[in-house]
């Protein structure tokens, strides 16, 4: 019997009781919210304090505590696709009118590219002032292999693309293959797939409306379903963020630990500066970003 391992699975449940929600996921607060990163950077240096650094004892509780964050990393990778497709989907259907979804479409990719730009140069800006850099970080082999996965599976499939190529990717030739995220572009095709769909439903409707209704209901019905689903994995957040910080902490020197705190602050000046320019966007549409934002 590994008796330090008990204790540290002990001490990760009673840090996960600590943080537990008192309210759901998406009313809570942003310092509860918090409250979960601190006590994995707590418990995280308490394992370095207790076992030292590269601790046998350490890297086995690790493996134990990834069951609870990388497993909720899965969750939210599994309800992806369905929430993406049903979200689309149930968006078009309730137009009533396809006519209106080009004006819509175009409007919203051209605030989308807006926005991206103006992120994008946000983060170049934070970057500079903090004088951020991958250089020094730590690399265990999960993310070696996940790292080359990307740049087999995903870049290297799209940086070879020309431009004409790269838009007839987004065209989906086999939905079913790109729900499985299969390809590079998969979430765009399910988007287009998922419209498509939701227009045929608003021509069903306008032909024959008896079946065109049980559709929409059928729709309506999907949508709702998803959200019941993604409802009990965001009520997982807690302890999944908690094992996440305690394995990056616990498996880190205290040099990492310290640049990982630069990137965390960067991150929520980066957050910070783009909800003042949504909230900007809001208020010049007539919006009150108050009233807006819960």
């Amino acid at each position: 019997m590994n008796i330090p391992l008990i204790i540290n699975y002990r001490g990760i449940c009673r840090a996960a009781d600590c943080v537990k929600p008192r309210r759901q996921p998406e009313l809570e607060p942003v310092e509860a919210r918090a409250d979960r990163l601190g006590a994995g950077v707590i418990f995280g240096l308490a394992l370095q304090a207790i076992y030292g650094e590269n601790s046998p004892v350490v890297k086995e509780s690790i493996g134990w505590f990834n069951i609870v964050g990388n497993g909720y990393v899965q969750l939210l990778q599994m309800i992806v696709m369905p929430l993406v497709f049903a979200s689309i989907l149930s968006a078009v259907a309730r137009l009533h009118n396809a006519l209106s979804l080009g004006k819509i479409s175009v409007l919203t990719i051209g605030v989308l590219l807006f926005t991206t730009a103006i992120s994008a140069l946000v983060g170049v800006l934070v970057t500079g002032l903090f004088h951020l850099s991958a250089e020094g970080l730590v690399q265990g082999a999960q993310e070696t292999a996940r790292l080359s996965a990307i740049q087999s599976n995903y870049v290297g499939k799209v940086a070879d693309l020309s431009t004409p190529q790269l838009l007839l990717s987004f065209i989906p030739k086999n939905p079913f293959a790109d729900l499985a995220g299969a390809n590079p572009t998969s979430i765009i095709s399910v988007v287009i797939f998922a419209a498509f769909l939701g227009v045929a439903a608003l021509q069903l409707l306008k032909d024959d409306k008896a079946k065109g209704e049980r559709v929409l209901v059928a729709i309506d019905t999907l949508q709702s379903w998803v959200m019941k689903l993604v409802r009990p994995i965001m009520k997982l957040t807690p302890y999944g963020v908690l094992a996440l910080m305690t394995k990056v902490v616990a498996g880190s020197n205290l040099q990492d630990i310290i640049k990982l705190g630069g990137f965390v602050v960067a991150l929520y000046l980066g957050l910070a500066t783009m909800f003042g320019v949504h909230a900007l966007l809001l208020s010049i549409n007539g919006i009150n970003p108050l009233r807006f934002f819960p």
